[in-house]
């Protein structure tokens, strides 16, 4: 466990967390686009998510201390985007069409 410890950097922590903020913003923005059918957006998050999530695997592989800043990363990420998405769905009303024009 120390060897863990020695080898953990909290620059490197907050830049992994700082990913995976992005990462969890960009797969709930995927699954977004995904739904509304626009494609050139879906596939470009989904490009960007995977080599994102490959920056992760290569460091907690070598320490899972890593794994924290990853899953406090994720859980930003998420919330962030679905409180924003919750506060447009507020804000159009009841009864609001989401875009589906492929845009």
């Amino acid at each position: 466990m120390q060897e863990l410890l020695d080898d953990f950097s909290w620059g490197v922590a907050f830049l992994i967390f700082t990913l995976f903020v992005v990462m969890d913003i960009l797969y709930a923005y995927y699954t977004l686009s995904v739904t509304r059918i626009q494609p050139l957006r879906a596939s470009t998050a989904a490009a960007v998510m995977y080599f994102v999530n490959a920056v992760g695997v290569m460091n907690y592989v070598d320490n899972p201390l890593y794994l924290f800043p990853i899953a406090t990363g994720s859980f930003v990420g998420t919330y962030a985007i679905m409180k924003r998405e919750q506060r447009k769905t507020n804000q159009a009303g009841p009864g609001a069409v989401s875009k589906t024009d492929g845009t």
